[in-house]
């Protein structure tokens, strides 16, 4: 069984052959993810991907003005750089922690070398690929489709799929600039949903107590990305 620090608690990790795993072990380096922490910030170079653990990363887009928005989340389920082994070495977005935790770092360059090995690594990212960029293309009609409320509840889901517990640490700012609105919007929102009985909200604790409550709540968009991970990764993403 995993320890307290493996590899494998990555979902991707864990569904490569023994072997293949055992063969990355010494280039993977374990990491922790303090909470607003940046990966890499849009247009710089990318010199490495990580395997997040317990921590949970979100892609956001930045505005010329400083606006930003989330396009993705990636957990345990998931690796942060699917750029260096697509081809290009930066990405207009940039990657912050939104869950703090670990996770465990590899050099762009091994992970290209094993990529281009046409191996069970590459089939591995290819599909992840292809399950991150529906997640990508559905929180895009999400944001314009939907209210903020059913917005906030498919994020809560999103997030709390990656994680271990029912309990994110999160703060209202932090929350805003995922969703790209204001924190006045989140407060409303975030009320809304603990009157309704599904969360506990205090000083940046979030709890969930309703799961599928949540799920009732919340617009299809968080079903679509779940169904599309789930047949895409059955093996990466097993409990």
């Amino acid at each position: 069984m995993p320890g307290p620090h493996d590899p494998r608690q990555n979902h991707l990790l864990a569904a490569l052959p023994a072997e293949e795993c055992a063969r990355l072990l010494p280039h993977l380096e374990l990491i922790a993810m303090p909470l607003g922490h940046s990966l890499y910030e849009s247009g710089t170079q990318m010199r490495h991907v990580y395997f997040p653990t317990n921590a949970i990363v979100s892609l956001l887009y930045v505005m010329e003005d400083g606006a930003s928005a989330e396009i993705a989340v990636v957990g345990n389920e998931g690796i942060v750089g699917v750029s260096l082994f697509m081809g290009g070495e930066t990405t207009p977005s940039r990657a912050v922690v939104q869950s703090a935790g670990h996770a465990y770092r590899m050099t762009g360059e091994l992970l290209k070398g094993e990529f281009y090995r046409a191996g069970p690594m590459q089939y591995l990212l290819l599909r992840y690929t292809q399950a991150l960029l529906t997640q990508m293309a559905q929180t895009t009609v999400c944001n314009r489709h939907h209210s903020l409320d059913q917005q906030f509840c498919r994020w809560l889901l999103l997030s709390s799929d990656r994680l271990l517990s029912n309990e994110l640490v999160m703060t209202q700012e932090l929350i805003a600039g995922m969703l790209g609105v204001g924190r006045d919007g989140i407060t409303e929102a975030a009320c809304k949903v603990q009157k309704a009985g599904l969360i506990t909200y205090h000083r940046g604790h979030i709890t969930v107590l309703d799961r599928a409550g949540l799920e009732a709540r919340a617009c299809e968009c968080y079903a679509v990305v779940k169904k599309e991970f789930d047949r895409l990764l059955p093996k990466a993403i097993a409990s």
